[in-house]
């Protein structure tokens, strides 16, 4: 059995997200997803996430492709997390582009397109122009 990891904020769940899930579950027979938390996503990206951490975590685990979930608190905990789930491949966009090469000690990593055209980012600039009342 193949396992295969990824990992990602998921905020403002789009068809980019489905895609990269979808295509990670292709290479293997059960795909592990860890969550990045919103604290994560601050350090990361510099703003926390629009969805609550178990929100995401929930939306994640109901799509089909997708076997296991838990929740991601540090990218310097990458290698034990593959360890942990005994990963035979880590799938990252390709925006990460060589960044976890220095993994390929421990599992296969590739590095997969993003969907053109969509991004969480993309999504908040254009709410950023809508004004919304509750």
């Amino acid at each position: 059995m193949k396992t295969v990891i990824t990992f990602g904020s998921f905020d403002l769940f789009h068809v980019g997200h489905v895609s990269i899930l979808r295509r990670a579950k292709l290479l293997g027979d059960r795909l592990v997803v860890g969550v990045s938390t919103s604290e994560l996503s601050v350090r990361k990206k510099g703003s926390p996430t629009v969805i609550a951490d178990e929100d995401r975590l929930r939306i994640v685990e109901s799509i089909r492709y997708v076997d296991d979930v838990f929740f991601e608190t540090s990218l310097e905990l990458k290698r034990e997390y593959i360890q942990w789930w005994k990963a035979d491949i880590l799938v990252m966009g390709d925006d990460w582009s060589g960044k976890f090469d220095y993994l390929l000690d421990e599992c296969e990593v590739r590095y997969l397109s993003r969907t053109p055209m969509i991004s969480t980012s993309m999504l908040r600039e254009k709410l950023a122009g809508i004004n919304v009342e509750l």
